[in-house]
């Protein structure tokens, strides 16, 4: 059964300068944003939009496949759904991330995260939600500080 586990974060970006960040330019702004951790992000498949197939490769050598399941202009949500590697490497059978953004100011945008999982199996401590949700929070606190210095 798929659980979801929600979460937050307000950041000091307006939402036109976020959102492209979180959507089309996504794929070659995350190595820049975390270089320590994506060593590059592949369109494997696909134009961008719903159906796109990504591929992370990590260092120092590990990799995950995502697929944008939503990808949504008006509501500012894009959905990533991992089909291969990473955390179905780690004990879970399902793993998707929505990012869905609402503009709080003119330079303050809200993330609202959600994170639906499920598991055929005991997992670990560092492959629960609550702990996957602490890299997607950093990893929308790193962009943040790239776009704010001017990326």
């Amino acid at each position: 059964m798929v659980k979801e586990f929600n979460t937050q974060a307000s950041v000091g970006v307006g939402l036109e300068t976020l959102w492209p960040a979180l959507s089309k330019d996504f794929s070659f702004i995350v190595p820049k944003v975390i270089p320590n951790i994506v060593k590059d992000v592949q369109v494997i498949e696909g134009d961008g939009g719903v159906g796109t197939i990504l591929i992370f490769n990590f260092w120092p050598g590990s990799y995950q496949r995502e697929k944008i399941t939503e990808l949504d202009e008006l509501s500012h949500e894009i959905g990533l759904q991992v089909i291969e590697g990473g955390y179905l490497n780690q004990g879970l059978s399902y793993y998707k991330t929505t990012y869905q953004l609402s503009a709080i100011g003119e330079h303050q945008t809200l993330v609202n995260v959600k994170i639906s999982y499920d598991h055929e199996s005991d997992i670990e401590e560092r492959t629960k939600p609550t702990k996957t949700s602490e890299s997607t929070l950093f990893y929308v606190r790193c962009l943040e500080k790239y776009l704010l210095n001017g990326a």
